[in-house]
């Protein structure tokens, strides 16, 4: 990387960092580009060469939280031996609500603003810059598997029921803390995705499996 692009990155993540302090301080509706440009110290018109609005910036920070979310899960997954795909699944999950117990304040920004529909974008969007690319996860993840039916329904399934626990679990404890509720959720996770297979893994794909324990 150029200091050219070093410099833009680098103003690229001061509007990041301001817009989530505001956004997570302040509110969406209560926050102007004039108050993110400014705790950024940067231009109004360097603010338009990355996004086109408030929005915009709150869609991409969105993609850009959950980017750093998802490769810590994954970078830990990769240092370990785990091949059996529910036992991933799980590791992941347990990873991101460890990171979500560490900084409420990402878990509340998160779950306030990730709809499904940002979630699609993100997908299709991400891959860019220094974003994750969350179909090349799922498929490292998934591969070897066997095959699923409707495959979004599924990561949405689990995206929603993961979401909605953590948000009331982590921050209000209810109906009982993360920690206590963990054994029940996974159990939840490994149903659904029990609902949605369709062929089971191949003798080939086992004996791979079988390999890396």
């Amino acid at each position: 990387m150029n200091k050219i692009d070093k410099n833009k990155q680098k103003k690229r993540e001061a509007l990041f960092d301001a817009a989530f302090h505001l956004f997570t301080s302040k509110g969406t509706h209560k926050t102007s580009i004039s108050d993110i440009v400014d705790n950024a110290g940067v231009a109004k018109g360097t603010f338009y060469l990355y996004f086109k609005d408030k929005y915009d910036i709150r869609n991409k920070l969105i993609a850009h939280k959950s980017s750093e979310i998802f490769r810590k899960a994954d970078f830990a997954l990769r240092q370990t031996n785990i091949c059996l795909l529910e036992e991933k699944v799980i590791f992941i999950i347990d990873n991101i609500i460890n990171q979500f117990v560490t900084d409420k304040t990402l878990l509340e920004f998160i779950s306030k603003n990730l709809s499904w529909g940002v979630f699609k974008n993100i997908l299709l969007e991400a891959g860019g810059d220094d974003e994750v690319d969350f179909y090349d996860i799922y498929h490292s993840v998934f591969e070897g598997a066997g095959k699923f039916r409707n495959p979004e329904v599924m990561v949405f399934m689990m995206i929603e029921l993961v979401g909605a626990v953590c948000y009331s679990a982590i921050l209000y404890s209810e109906p009982v803390g993360i920690e206590e509720l963990k054994p029940y959720l996974f159990r939840a996770v490994q149903d659904i995705m029990t609902a949605h297979r369709t062929v089971e893994p191949t003798v080939s794909d086992s004996a791979q499996i079988g390999d890396c324990l």
